[in-house]
């Protein structure tokens, strides 16, 4: 059983990601987001090393909020000036990207209970024949490339990524 510390804690990191979460797309200035983000990025790492994840919350401050989060403070310097404030969204877009947002939080729900993750089983399956899943079984079904393994998926993500940070940097050149 936890100690009462451990929760009060975890409640305080999850009450600071959801506080910076929100003002990191509710603020105006693209350099202040940028901040909020780093400060949720870290949250992310303090709530790994709660856990007991010691190498994976050093990933997470070594890699996301050190790396990832210069070099987009790099791009937004080169790109923008950094008190230029944006414009308000108006009402119409608005309702668009709650409607959009909501519709994707309900799909991403529903493929976390019921895709396929560990041997054809999914989420919900385990829990019910309340079969255990380890880290290691977590960590071979994200690196391994046979079925029901994401392998392929992950690596199309890595190769958006850079084409996104090489067309900024692109953008950055000619303006």
């Amino acid at each position: 059983m936890d100690s009462v510390g451990n929760i009060i804690v975890y409640f305080i990191i999850a009450i600071a990601m959801i506080f910076f979460s929100f003002k990191a797309v509710t603020t105006r200035k693209i350099l202040r987001a940028a901040t909020y983000l780093l400060f949720v990025l870290l949250a992310v790492g303090v709530a790994y090393f709660q856990l007991g994840y010691q190498f994976l919350g050093a990933v997470q401050i070594a890699v996301y909020a050190g790396g990832i989060m210069v070099l987009f403070v790099f791009a937004i310097l080169l790109t923008h000036k950094p008190n230029d404030k944006s414009g308000l969204i108006d009402s119409h877009r608005r309702a668009w990207g709650i409607t959009l947002a909501g519709s994707a939080a309900v799909v991403l729900i529903f493929a976390l209970f019921y895709m396929p993750l560990l041997h054809g089983a999914s989420l919900m399956e385990c829990m019910q024949s309340g079969g255990e899943i380890t880290m290691k079984e977590i960590g071979t079904a994200f690196t391994g490339s046979d079925r029901f393994q994401y392998l392929l998926p992950f690596e199309a993500i890595s190769v958006l990524l850079l084409a996104c940070i090489i067309g900024g940097v692109t953008i950055a050149r000619k303006g």
